[in-house]
């Protein structure tokens, strides 16, 4: 059975989830998902201690602070002058919830913008992470203009979602080409992820993508060679994203990749089997 924490981080609500016992382990969710979408794979077996967040601007956890509320208490995507939704700001969040929480380091499991602020906690607190597992990551984007067109096309998508609402935007979303994977899930696990999704609020998912999007996070390609933790990085053989992941590989020291055949962009989701056999392996297995 799993608790449910209610957090003030730095004056912001954080929703975390708690289950098992053992070793902690530090489970971050994807773009439009929350802590939920790990139910059934974060305790691994009951193997482990799982540290479950809904990261900003999802779930029950906020994106700003309460006191930099318009008066109807809601903030404009982006209004707020220290972003929380960012992935620098999350990260920074998450080394104090494991300082709270646990009292030496974490594994950590990040799952595409989990996976990025995963990274972002090794780069910037190394002290809070043990051993690190990226599921289709990103360093950023390297290239100005790129990442300037990428933080456009995510402010443009905010403002789908606070105009439209989020059925509108959520079945857009799920028709873009990193997601085709979903459509072949098997229908229970299909109809929970659209229903995760759609537990989302309009304006929490505008500010992740405009405070936490891939162009709005400060670009970690001339850092990884920075990351100490042993890392693991698994992606999809059929992900469209699939190079980002083994870029981060690739320039992680010693990090191991794993390319899960006939996966997308989730293999979690779409192999699990495969997936949850690399993560248990890796964190099992002796130190180095």
């Amino acid at each position: 059975m799993s608790e449910r924490i209610r957090l003030q981080v730095a004056g912001m609500p954080w929703t975390v989830r708690v289950a098992g016992r053992g070793s902690p382990v530090l489970f971050l969710h994807g773009f439009s998902g929350s802590g939920l979408a790990w139910a059934g794979l974060a305790g691994i077996g009951g193997r482990f201690r799982a540290i479950v967040p809904d990261l900003p601007g999802h779930g029950g956890t906020g994106w700003h602070r309460p006191e930099a509320a318009r008066g109807d208490g809601q903030t404009p995507p982006g209004g707020d002058a220290r972003p929380r939704a960012s992935v620098e700001s999350a990260a920074d969040d998450l080394a104090t919830i494991v300082r709270r929480l646990v009292a030496d380091r974490v594994d950590v499991v990040g799952y595409s913008m989990g996976a990025r602020i995963a990274l972002r906690l090794a780069v910037a607190h190394p002290e809070s992470v043990r051993r690190l597992v990226l599921e289709a990551p990103s360093a950023g984007i390297a290239d100005p203009r790129e990442r300037a067109d990428r933080a456009a096309a995510d402010v443009e998508r905010a403002r789908i979602v606070v105009a439209e609402g989020i059925e509108a935007f959520a079945t857009r979303w799920e028709g873009e080409p990193v997601l085709a994977g979903e459509a072949a899930l098997p229908p229970p696990v299909h109809a929970r992820v659209r229903a995760i999704r759609r537990s989302n609020t309009p304006l929490g998912l505008a500010a992740s993508l405009v405070q936490g999007g891939q162009g709005a996070m400060e670009p970690l390609h001339d850092r990884l060679a920075s990351v100490a933790a042993p890392t693991l990085v698994i992606v999809g053989s059929r992900d469209p994203a699939r190079t980002r992941g083994e870029e981060v590989a690739a320039g992680v020291p010693h990090a191991r990749l794993a390319v899960v055949e006939g996966a997308g962009h989730a293999p979690h989701l779409e192999r699990p089997d495969r997936f949850h056999a690399l993560v248990l392996e890796f964190l099992t297995e002796a130190a180095p």
